[in-house]
C-alpha cells in the first residue's frame, strides 16, 4: 500500500484503485494510464514539479494529454519564473520516483496548483504512488487533500 492510497483511506473519501500493467520502455507514464485503462486522457492528470526563480519547489498537476506553461504557473504561484525540477529533488521531495509521482501523501508539504479544467469530470484519476498504479477520485477531492489553488496552468 502506497502512501496515496493510505491518505486517501485516512481522509474516508470515495476511491478506487486502478492496475495496469506498465511498459519500462512507455515515453509517457500518463498516457500509457489512459490507453491501458480505456480513459480519456483529460481525465488523466500528471503530477509535475516546478522550481521558482528562489529556488522553492511546487506541485503543478495538468491532464496528460497538456504541456505545462511554465510562464503560467510562475504567475499562479507569483513568481518570476520557473523551471522543472530536478528530476533527483522531485523524488526527494515527494518520496515518490519519477512516473509515479502521486500528489497524495508527498514527504513535503509543497504549493499546489491544479489546472482549472479538473472540475470538467465526476472523478478524474492521478498516481497512486507507482508506475502502473491510478487512483480515480472526486475531483474536489483532490483540491481539498492538497489544499490546492486552480488555475489555467496548460500551455
Amino acid at each position: 500500500m502506497t502512501p496515496a492510497i493510505q491518505i486517501a483511506e485516512k481522509a474516508g473519501i470515495d476511491f478506487k484503485i486502478h492496475e495496469y500493467p506498465h511498459n519500462a520502455n512507455a515515453s509517457s507514464y500518463g498516457e500509457e494510464a489512459a490507453t491501458l485503462l480505456g480513459v480519456n486522457p483529460s481525465r488523466v492528470f500528471k503530477t509535475l514539479l516546478v522550481a521558482t526563480n528562489d529556488k522553492k519547489l511546487a506541485v503543478a498537476i495538468i491532464p496528460v494529454n497538456n504541456q505545462l506553461s511554465l510562464k503560467a504557473i510562475a504567475k499562479a504561484l507569483g513568481a518570476k519564473k520557473t523551471s522543472m525540477a530536478n528530476p533527483a529533488e522531485a523524488e526527494k521531495a515527494t518520496g515518490y520516483i519519477l512516473g509515479g509521482i502521486s500528489p497524495l501523501g508527498q514527504k513535503k508539504r509543497l504549493p499546489f496548483i491544479i489546472d482549472n479544467n479538473i472540475n470538467n469530470f465526476d472523478t478524474i484519476y492521478v498516481s497512486g504512488g507507482q508506475r502502473g498504479l491510478e487512483i480515480e477520485l472526486k475531483a474536489s477531492d483532490l483540491i481539498s487533500l492538497c489544499s490546492a489553488k486552480l488555475a489555467e496552468i496548460k500551455a
